[in-house]
């Protein structure tokens, strides 16, 4: 998800959550981030995608890079 978000330029972070699902944010273009979502839904190769949860993070922060924070 790190690599994708870099790709398409969008900043933010994601965690592993420990109910095995997979927590980020994404900020961006809207265009970029619509693409992250499309990809978030197919997921890396050799990945099972049962949904993807989609919410307005308005207040999140302003994010440079896109991080991968320890576990939650």
């Amino acid at each position: 998800m790190r690599e994708r978000a870099e790709q398409l330029k969008v900043t933010g972070w994601v965690r592993n959550r420990s109910d095995g699902s997979v927590e980020a944010i994404a900020q961006g273009d809207a265009f970029a981030v619509g693409r992250f979502i499309e990809w978030a839904q197919r997921g890396p190769r050799d990945a099972k995608v049962d949904s993807v949860d989609i919410e307005s993070a308005d207040g999140e922060g302003h994010h440079i890079i896109f991080d991968k924070k320890p576990s939650a």
